[in-house]
């Protein structure tokens, strides 16, 4: 028998390469859509690529703010991949209106999943839920390690999958009458792009090439290529070990903007008189923290240990890391200007 998947907002980034997976694998995919009008966008991706089996996807209207059409939408699923968050185009003033509607979008769909009979859910949550109050980089972070909430500079999107995660445990424990749940925690998602369609990561390359910005901060990274995330789902989807666990998705290693500058310059010339070239001094941003809510973000950014362990997921889950850094910033930057966005 095949076994039925739901990969919820389907027209994202990360959510277009786990469905790509799964309909290579020969999953019966169907996919959630705020409207029934992107599943036009997405075949046209899925076309474009070359996309095996795309005859195995289907769709279905759900938003995460309503309980209409999720029960239906899960009837006849085996797992459910909650990989879509609740979208904003601008963050409101009161944080509460962010962790509110992630909390209860995503016990909405585990109450869902558990009374449509779902086997396992695979949660993507956030390395901000994990490492941003590990300071010390001696020990490597690990999926033990829980941000603090009030931590000082924690974004509200960051919070909001930190709060969207622990409700999430707290449900299963409570709530979940036995229903499997895993939770995958990644780092700043890179890789190729399908479309023109990006992930808020991106920004960083808008920071550095844009032409625009005077300077930018030297901030250390760990990044993760899309594709390495969307395999890491899948392991966890069909892992038995993997059920009840939380799973570090991150490249080896950790890269500076100042490297990623460095590595565009000399592997892509024709873009380095794109690169940003002045770098704004660690001690300017630690001031600045006083008084400016985006230099405090970038505070914590530099004080977080980037000694990042993803030992357990090769470990549980049987992935391999086989891209670097470098890799992963080099194909990033291609399909940027493939698709014209550079």
């Amino acid at each position: 028998m095949t076994n039925k998947v739901l990969v919820t907002g389907g027209t994202g980034f990360l959510a277009t390469n786990i469905i790509i997976q799964l309909l290579e694998k020969g999953y019966d995919v169907k996919t959630t859509v705020r409207n029934l009008s992107g599943k036009d966008k997405i075949i046209t991706t899925l076309e474009s690529n070359n996309v095996a089996n795309i005859d195995m996807l289907s769709f279905a209207e759900a938003d995460l703010s309503s309980d209409e059409n999720w029960l239906e939408a899960m009837k006849d699923r085996d797992y459910v991949l909650s990989v879509a968050s609740p979208v904003f185009f601008e963050i409101p003033k009161d944080e509460n209106e962010v962790m509110k509607p992630a909390i209860e979008g995503i016990k909405r769909i585990l109450r869902n999943a558990r009374d449509a009979g779902v086997k396992r859910v695979v949660m993507t949550s956030n390395f901000g839920a994990i490492g941003f109050s590990q300071k010390n980089s001696l020990v490597p972070t690990t999926e033990n390690d829980w941000t603090n909430p009030e931590e000082t500079g924690l974004s509200a999107y960051e919070k909001s999958k930190l709060l969207a995660e622990k409700a999430a445990w707290d449900f299963i424990k409570n709530e979940g009458n036995g229903m499997e749940f895993t939770t995958v925690n990644p780092v700043a998602i890179f890789g190729p792009a399908l479309s023109n369609h990006l992930s808020g990561s991106f920004d960083l390359f808008n920071m550095l090439l844009d032409g625009k910005t005077k300077a930018y901060p030297n901030l250390p990274l760990n990044i993760v290529d899309v594709r390495d995330v969307a395999d890491i789902h899948i392991r966890a989807m069909i892992t038995p070990q993997a059920n009840g666990q939380r799973f570090i998705a991150s490249a080896d290693g950790q890269i500076s903007m100042e490297e990623i500058a460095k590595i565009i310059k000399e592997k892509r010339p024709q873009l380095s008189n794109k690169v940003t070239k002045r770098i704004i001094p660690n001690w300017i941003i630690n001031a600045s923290a006083l008084f400016s809510k985006q230099a405090k973000e970038g505070k914590l950014m530099l004080s977080i240990s980037r000694n990042v362990s993803n030992d357990k997921t090769k470990n549980i889950l049987g992935w391999k890391s086989t891209r670097t850094n470098k890799d992963i910033i080099l194909s990033s930057i291609d399909s940027m200007v493939n698709n014209n966005l550079i």
